[in-house]
């Protein structure tokens, strides 16, 4: 079936979400998440693209952008392809990474380009990850605050400030009490249980030690026995669910239920 085109946005801004395959976890350090926002940040440049928020997470990224002198399919194709190159070479691994292409929503008024704002900062807050927005070290809210984060110039944030006020300062504190307001927002993003008995994080490293010098994106491409054995001993694993480790292994969790 052929894919339906995207409906341009008249304001040329977009919501764009990228999922890892199967839900799989896509950084599984900082090296990950630095090489991907420096990729970013290549193509932002290149395509004069314009970024109001970005987040990563453990298995998906969030970016709120206004398309720049290529299309919005064009510049995230080149994103995605660089950052699978760099994936499959660091973790010696092939295969899709990424769950199809990448979803958008439009984003046509200024009240719902700032509820994506507020929505894009406040994910790790809502995954259990922070308990502050500007505890999460890759997102844009730390642009926003004024403090330091990697790339310094990744985030367009003058436009959003402008919104609040003129004065750079009264701009800033409204933006921050904005930005930490409690909303119940799920804009592109599914629900999802993200509160298990073990953190991702915490899992992420217990599923290591159990692995020995195996890497986790390596898991998926084990032969079948070999894979198996590791879902036998990640599934003794205390307070790990098996759809959060076949989450984290990049693999279905039917896969994981049938060993």
């Amino acid at each position: 079936m052929p894919r339906v085109a995207r409906v341009k946005s008249r304001s040329g801004i977009y919501h764009v979400m990228l999922r890892g395959a199967n839900r799989q976890e896509i950084f599984h350090d900082e090296e990950d998440c630095f090489t991907f926002l420096k990729i970013v940040e290549k193509y932002k440049i290149k395509s004069e693209l314009k970024i109001y928020a970005w987040c990563l997470m453990g298995n998906h990224v969030h970016l709120l952008v206004k398309e720049g002198n290529e299309s919005l399919s064009t510049t995230m194709k080149r994103i995605g392809v660089s950052f699978v190159s760099y994936y499959n070479w660091k973790y010696q691994t092939n295969g899709h990474l990424f769950q199809g292409r990448f979803r958008s929503e439009n984003v046509e008024d200024v009240r719902y380009l700032l509820t994506v704002v507020s929505y894009i900062h406040q994910n790790p807050v809502k995954a259990g990850m922070v308990s502050r927005v500007d505890e999460w070290r890759w997102s844009s809210c730390l642009g926003y605050y004024g403090k330091n984060q990697f790339p310094k110039k990744l985030v367009d944030c003058q436009y959003i400030l402008d919104l609040f006020s003129d004065d750079q300062m009264v701009a800033k504190a409204r933006f921050i009490e904005f930005n930490e307001r409690t909303n119940d927002q799920q804009c592109l993003d599914e629900p999802e249980n993200y509160k298990r008995r073990l953190s991702d994080e915490e899992a992420r490293l217990v599923i290591k030690d159990v692995l020995g010098g195996i890497e986790i994106a390596q898991v998926k491409s084990l032969p079948k026995l070999q894979r198996n054995e590791v879902f036998r001993e990640v599934k003794k694993i205390k307070g790990l669910s098996q759809r959060q480790a076949a989450r984290i292994l990049g693999v279905s969790a039917s896969l994981i239920f049938k060993v």
